[in-house]
């Protein structure tokens, strides 16, 4: 018979050490002596917290500049359109939440993906005969941007890639970095008022690729793509079976020149998950009622995609449930007149900004289409002592208090973005700062070749 004898010998401060003996047909065999483990703290952050990364928080924050104190701060950096008050949401859209509160029906918890009558309603809302949608294709989440995140986490593995636009919403790449996930930027034409170089898309895709990032209308650009052009983005997809996330937050949010095409209504052949939410149309980016629609005609994605869905909105259990209980109402009771009211503020903003900033030399301008956005080049040979468009934008802050966002938070160097939703005469006024800014830094070519040899 095998025996074993295991005998432990420690005292004091000493970590005990464990003396191991196996007698075996009569035969003793030491295994030597192994030393205990002593319990000591190591906490330590995970990899996924250290490869969370937002590039607009890195650039804000690093950006150590004081505004001028003789001045009032404008900022046009926040993408948030009620910072001011200027841009409320309507009537209706409150009564519906305070009467969700006041049922007291909706304290409890809801399934993950959303009641069943508000996925019915988001459905009913959206569901066209281009674009066909059930209550079953509805995944209620926290905010667009939890709908972007289960839609990437849904599609992509660690080591595969996905296709982002350049310029392009940061958090994609913050998501993908953060679940190893591999970001391939592809350009926009600001020429071509912001279209796909779609020659540029399609030569990034590979055998790694899990998805395409379509965002219409365009944070930071302010750019509507023309249905024309979004079928030539499809026409790429399909050629290269590889699904699309559509970020659609800015849908519908386009002015009146101009016509929003959800992509789903333009193929019957390309898988497409489609975010959106209630934040920018309805004003009310704080509620965090974001949801994804599941556009698969031909079941390319099947029930696993679905599923998959379905498991990964049971981490967090879902949206408010208040929200939940007004958003029926919400989408189906708000007056045409709001979301008129609204565009018509942007618009006249855009067309304002647009035509004081294109007559300041040294700035380029790209006329938005809708959103809240737009983007302005600078012709950085015209300013010499600045390196970059952070430099730039420094200098903005400190000497006239007018805080635009540099455009390498986009990946786009030598451009600012200018958030169009703040009220009229402090757009004109943060204009006018613009303009005395770079009537001051401003160098023709002989001037800047000067300062150029002298550097």
């Amino acid at each position: 018979m095998d025996s074993y004898l295991i005998q432990v010998n420690g005292h004091g401060d000493h970590a005990p050490v464990l003396d191991v003996h196996l007698k075996t047909n009569g035969n003793s065999i030491s295994l030597g002596k192994v030393k205990g483990r002593k319990p000591r703290w190591a906490v330590r952050a995970s990899e996924m917290s250290k490869k969370t990364f937002n590039p607009v928080r890195a650039i804000v924050d690093s950006m150590k500049v004081e505004p001028n104190p003789k001045k009032a701060m404008i900022s046009l950096s926040l993408g948030d359109p009620t910072v001011f008050g200027n841009l409320p949401t309507n009537d209706e859209v409150t009564r519906a939440m305070k009467e969700a509160l006041d049922s007291g029906r909706y304290n409890g918890y809801a399934p993950s993906v959303g009641y069943q009558s508000c996925r019915e309603a988001v459905a009913a809302y959206y569901n066209c005969p281009e674009a066909p949608l059930e209550a079953q294709d509805v995944i209620l989440t926290s905010g667009c941007s939890q709908a972007i995140e289960l839609a990437l986490a849904v599609l992509a593995n660690p080591g595969q890639n996905i296709l982002v636009p350049r310029p392009g919403f940061s958090l994609y790449k913050t998501l993908a970095l953060s679940m190893g996930i591999e970001v391939k930027l592809y350009n926009l034409l600001p020429e071509k008022a912001w279209e796909i170089d779609l020659e540029h898309l399609e030569s990034l895709v590979d055998e790694k690729t899990a998805c395409l990032i379509v965002n219409n209308p365009s944070n930071p650009c302010g750019s509507v793509f023309s249905k024309s052009h979004l079928q030539k983005i499809l026409a790429v997809a399909s050629r290269q079976c590889v699904p699309v996330l559509a970020d659609e937050i800015y849908g519908d949010m386009v002015f009146a020149d101009c016509k929003y095409e959800p992509i789903a209504t333009l193929s019957t052949n390309v898988p497409i998950l489609s975010c959106g939410g209630l934040a920018k149309r309805w004003l009310v980016p704080g509620w965090r009622m974001g949801w994804i629609l599941i556009h698969d005609r031909r079941d390319i994605f099947g029930n696993e995609i679905r599923d998959g869905l379905v498991r990964l909105s049971q981490r967090i259990l879902g949206p408010c449930t208040i929200v939940q209980g007004a958003l029926e109402r919400i989408l189906h009771q708000t007056p045409p007149e709001f979301y008129h009211n609204t565009l018509s503020i942007l618009k006249s903003n855009a067309d304002l900004c647009y035509a004081a900033l294109s007559a300041i030399p040294g700035l380029q301008p790209v006329r938005p289409a809708g959103a809240m956005y737009l983007m302005v080049e600078i012709e950085m040979e015209h300013f010499p002592e600045f390196e970059n468009d952070v430099e730039f934008t420094e200098r903005l802050i400190s000497e006239q208090s007018v805080f635009c966002l540099p455009a390498t938070c986009f990946e786009y160097p030598n451009f600012f973005r200018v958030v169009i939703t703040v009220p009229e005469e402090m757009i004109l006024e943060a204009c006018s700062r613009i303009q005395e800014f770079c009537e001051m830094h401003y160098q023709g070519a002989e001037g800047a070749q000067d300062l150029e040899c002298d550097k």
